[in-house]
């Protein structure tokens, strides 16, 4: 009898990993995601990508709002007898008392190069602190935070004009590939998980909209970071006349200015240390994406215009 193994996952980035699991033969006999949650307006119920492709490829999806303290998961998973559990950004700590429920035990998916980027947010994190490389951890669930011992690791390079939604779309399809020549090793024993040096850890907190305002008196390469780790969502942005524009492409030029001072008619911004920010596509409050040629037609943002404290 094939092996039973459970996935739990939440967003678009788990998707090719389910589906690679399930089209090479692998017996997914149920998935583990985060439940429906309302549209702004509350009109519209949105299921996870993965309780969406759980439903195409006619596998079991459950949808606990916890798994702490809750009995009844707990005797389904402990009657199921799985295998093996693969997680990968399911947006719920496994609780202790789970993690003997399959033979083989809880396996996590991370999208960054462990002990590096440990929680909620690794490739926002990895791009925004300028990180060169980035990668996928393939690692055994234990009670702390990211903290099991790790068996593989795969590593990409981080172009710095790569924002966070192209590092995710290429670490999926990477995980995706990669799965595959684990989960047997996993299953039969025979994958060597090794200790993290914890001593290095480093942790990729929750992304807050607070810290989404762009400060001019940065770097520029810190600027285009936060530009690029922040996309698309909540998007990296400055004010002017009391909107919100969110930067969704720049670049660093070398334009010398006063420090938020727009430099050109095409809205390149000083930056600190005789650097700018060359802007290449821009969002303004309740409009739609433009490029930056078609925006300035009629901005008012104009050269000379100083964004500092605006």
């Amino acid at each position: 009898m094939a092996n039973k193994i459970i996935f739990m996952g939440t967003p678009l980035f788990c998707v090719p990993i389910l589906k690679s699991l399930h089209q090479n033969g692998y017996n997914i006999v149920t998935t583990y995601t985060q439940p429906p949650q309302k549209s702004h307006r509350g009109q519209k119920i949105n299921k996870s990508p993965i309780q969406d492709i759980s439903e195409i490829l006619n596998i079991e999806c459950r949808i606990p709002k916890y798994l702490k303290n809750n009995d009844a998961e707990y005797k389904f998973l402990k009657e199921l007898d799985a295998d093996l559990a693969i997680v990968c950004a399911y947006g719920q700590i496994i609780p202790k008392n789970f993690l003997n429920l399959t033979k083989k035990g809880f396996v996590n998916i991370h999208a960054s190069i462990l002990p590096y980027w440990r929680g909620a947010a690794p490739i926002q994190r990895s791009i925004m602190n300028l990180d060169s490389e980035t990668g996928i951890s393939i690692m055994k669930i234990n009670e702390e935070l990211d903290s099991g011992p790790v068996s593989n690791i795969y590593k990409i390079k981080i172009d710095q004009n790569q924002n966070a939604e192209e590092i995710s779309e290429i670490l999926s399809i990477l995980a995706a590939e990669k799965i595959l020549d684990n989960v047997d090793d996993i299953l039969e024993d025979k994958a060597k998980f090794i200790d993290q040096d914890h001593s290095k850890a480093t942790y990729a907190k929750k992304i807050h909209k607070d810290e989404s305002q762009i400060n001019w008196s940065d770097d520029a390469s810190k600027i285009i970071g936060k530009i690029n780790g922040l996309f698309l969502f909540p998007g990296a942005f400055f004010n002017f006349n009391g909107e919100r524009y969110k930067i969704l492409k720049a670049v660093v030029g070398n334009g010398v200015g006063k420090v938020g001072e727009v430099i050109s008619n095409k809205l390149e911004i000083a930056c600190k240390n005789n650097h700018s920010i060359k802007i290449l596509e821009i969002q303004r409050q309740g409009k739609r994406p433009q490029k930056i040629s078609e925006f300035m037609l009629g901005s008012k943002i104009k050269k000379g215009t100083n964004l500092l404290n605006v």
